[in-house]
This record gives structure tokens, C-alpha cells and sequence, in this order.
């Protein structure tokens, strides 16, 4: 079963818990095997496979739990809680990270418009919340054994990695998710550009009008577009991904003050405040709890 074939590929890969690196860029295996509470994190465009245990997302409240039957999609930057709250010794976690790059996706996702590429509209409609779960059918199944396969040799991954990495993310356009993902990649999302800029622009002044603008879009209309598409009013947005970039890396050693310039706070009391506010911690006692879990990774 192919299934069974990437866990071993994984297990064969991964000698310690993280990420681990494939040679393909974009991709990377991980594996846990304690439980993480979830955290706050950043998932950039992105899709998450896990071959044996689960995992867990949150964006606004919204609890997402996936396994090897369901992969996790998420087409535009979203500030989330993730971990791996059941993995252990016993049962452990094993999954694959795939970067979606955004050329690429938008490539497809044109030609398979261009030739009338129908693909299957997803429950819930296009406009649903920024990450979701889509069944792992055969066709992405088949695509992501292909593309792990080339991990072990650096001269196949030279020639055949391109094809093989977009044979998989034609492979997810195809799939359940796929309608979803053309939102956030076809040419005329302006909420999926707009989060875009957001993301890369975190350390600069962000005002809600520029964003309309930048849409093309008047600022109630861009309000009301923002939150059917992320679940979160803009404003709510962008604190919440400046926050969990902060968190990020204060629990990876950062110091308090150097993490909130890096995400555009130029007062520090206003950063302590609001990360108490969402957290219930402040920065300081944030960072000393986290490096326990960052040690055990």
C-alpha cells in the first residue's frame, strides 16, 4: 500500500524528532514522538500529510485533527495554535511538510482554468475558513510516494524533482481542497494578495485602508471579503500573525524586545500587553515555558 511505503521512506529518513530535510525544496519529513501542546505558529501556503499518527490545528477557535485519512491545505499564510498532542513513544507522529510555491500553484491553477479544468467544488463552498482538511485520494497518495521516492538519490532529485513536485500539487488542485486552493492561487484573489503582502510585510506600518486599497476594494467591502474568506476581521489578522511570529521566536531564544520590533511593534509595553492579552502569559514567562518543549525537539 502506498501509504505504508511513505511511512517507511519516513522512518528509514528521520533519526530524530523535527524536520528533517529531503533534498527537495520545499518538502520535509518530521516526526514527533512527545506531545506538544498547541502552540502558536505561522503555517505559510502549505500542505501537511501525516502518514501515521495526528496532528492538530487551531485558527479562531476552529479545531482541525488530521491522520492519514484527511491531509491539511492551507493555500495563504493563516496565524494558527498547532502540536502534536497524542504523539509518543508508542504511537508516534510521522508526516511530510510541503511548501506551496506560489508560481508554481498560480501556473497550474491558470492552465487548469485555460482548458476548462473542472475541478470538484468542496463542501462548504469557496468561502470557508483559511486552512482545510481534504481526503487523501489516490491521486495524491500516488504523486507524494513518486515525489519522496527521488529523496534518496540527489541526481534524480536534480532532473525529476520539478515534475514530480508539481505533479503533486496538480494532484491537490485535483483533489478535494482543490476548488479551495484555486481560490487563494487564480488570478483575481485579491484577499490571497493581500495576506501575501501582510505576511512579508510584518515589521512595517499595516493600515486596513491600505490593504482595501491594494485590493481594489472599498474598506467595507474588503472587511467583509477578509473575514469570509480567514474568518478574522483584518485587523484581528494581522495582530494575530505579528503575535504568533513573535511567539515563534521568542521561544526559539529570541530576545523579548528584538522579537517585538521584528514584527512592528515599536512600543514594548503595548507588546506585552497585547501578547498577555492573547497568551496569558507575558513574552518573558512565555519563552522560559516553551524551552522545555524546544528542548525535547
Amino acid at each position: 500500500m502506498s501509504k505504508q511505503r511513505i511511512k517507511k521512506l519516513i522512518e528509514d529518513r528521520t533519526d530524530q524528532d523535527g524536520l528533517t530535510e529531503t533534498g527537495i525544496q520545499g518538502v520535509r519529513l518530521f516526526r514527533a514522538t512527545q506531545a506538544i501542546p498547541c502552540v502558536p505558529a505561522v503555517y505559510e501556503p502549505s500542505v501537511v500529510a501525516i502518514v501515521s499518527g495526528s496532528k492538530e490545528a487551531v485558527l479562531d477557535g476552529n479545531r482541525f485533527v488530521y491522520d492519514d485519512s484527511k491531509y491539511l491545505c492551507c493555500p495563504m499564510s493563516m496565524p494558527v495554535k498547532a502540536g502534536t498532542p497524542a504523539a509518543s513513544m508508542d504511537d508516534p507522529l510521522y508526516g511530510v511538510f510541503i511548501s506551496l510555491n506560489l508560481r508554481v500553484m498560480t501556473e497550474l491553477t491558470l492552465e487548469m482554468e485555460n482548458v476548462g479544468g473542472a475541478l470538484p467544488i468542496g463542501k462548504g463552498g469557496l468561502r470557508a475558513q483559511g486552512i482545510r482538511l481534504a481526503k487523501w485520494d489516490e491521486g495524491f497518495t500516488d504523486a507524494l510516494l513518486r515525489l519522496l521516492q527521488l529523496g534518496g538519490n540527489p541526481t534524480d532529485v536534480a532532473v525529476l524533482g520539478d515534475a514530480r513536485l508539481r505533479e503533486l500539487y496538480y494532484a491537490i488542485l485535483g483533489g478535494e481542497a482543490g476548488m479551495f486552493a484555486r481560490q487563494a492561487f487564480g488570478a483575481g484573489n485579491a484577499i490571497a494578495r493581500s495576506i501575501s503582502h501582510v505576511s512579508a510585510n510584518l515589521d512595517t506600518p499595516i493600515s486596513i485602508d491600505e490593504m482595501a486599497a491594494r485590493a481594489g476594494m472599498s474598506r467595507a467591502v474588503f472587511h467583509r471579503k477578509f473575514k469570509q474568506v480567514t474568518t478574522m476581521a483584518p485587523i484581528q489578522f494581522v495582530k494575530s500573525m505579528r503575535l504568533n511570529n513573535a511567539a515563534m521566536k521568542i521561544a526559539g531564544g529570541m530576545a523579548v524586545n528584538e522579537a517585538a520590533l521584528d514584527v512592528g511593534y515599536v512600543s514594548p509595553s503595548q507588546f506585552s500587553r497585547e501578547f498577555k492579552r492573547m497568551y496569558g502569559q507575558s513574552p518573558r514567562q512565555w519563552g522560559e515555558a516553551q524551552q522545555p518543549l524546544m528542548g525535547g525537539a
